[in-house]
């Protein structure tokens, strides 16, 4: 079982577009709880948390998230971010499989030109992590953030595609 935890701030209609994604994952059994952090948003991200069932928190410590999380595994993910078709089973196999993190494929429909993928910084949760809910716990630290989980040596490439967050960013903008 899975556990998905999204960290936002003011991302209402990123984080609908995520949790509705996310919708055959639970109904499959794959995710048990979704979890969303909010910076204190002004917008109505905690309606739409509460609305899907997630667990909703506008402060927490990181180490009491992750231990309490129903999951075995842990993903981690921006509001906005959803899978191409497939994600479910790929992502069902490869915990059963694996025990190292893992990220997910840039979706070939949304990468971006060659020059500008160079050029701009990532930010680290783009591509999703998909890790160990122990190893999350080993690399957290109280009163840490979510980003600090993102420091795993080399975590694999999984072949399901993501369509990465700045892609809902941008229509709504």
């Amino acid at each position: 079982m899975l556990t998905v935890i999204m960290e936002c701030r003011d991302h209402e209609p990123e984080l609908a577009q995520t949790l509705a994604a996310l919708v055959a994952g639970a109904v499959e059994g794959v995710i048990s709880d979704v979890v969303v952090l909010d910076h204190e948003a002004s917008d109505g991200s905690s309606f739409i948390a509460d609305a899907a069932g997630c667990r909703y928190y506008r402060q927490w410590d990181i180490r009491t998230v992750i231990a309490e999380a129903r999951g075995e595994w842990l993903l981690l993910l921006e509001p906005g971010a959803r899978f191409v078709a497939g994600w479910i089973e790929e992502i069902a196999e490869y915990m059963a499989l694996n025990a190292q993190p893992a990220r997910f494929s840039e979706a070939r429909a949304y990468r971006l030109p060659f020059y500008r993928r160079l050029t701009r910084s990532r930010p680290p949760l783009e591509n999703g992590l998909l890790l160990p809910k122990r190893q999350a716990l080993g690399l957290a630290s109280s009163g840490g953030e979510l980003l600090q989980l993102t420091q795993v040596a080399k975590p694999r490439r999984l072949a399901c595609e993501i369509i990465p967050s700045w892609v809902a960013r941008q229509v709504r903008t």
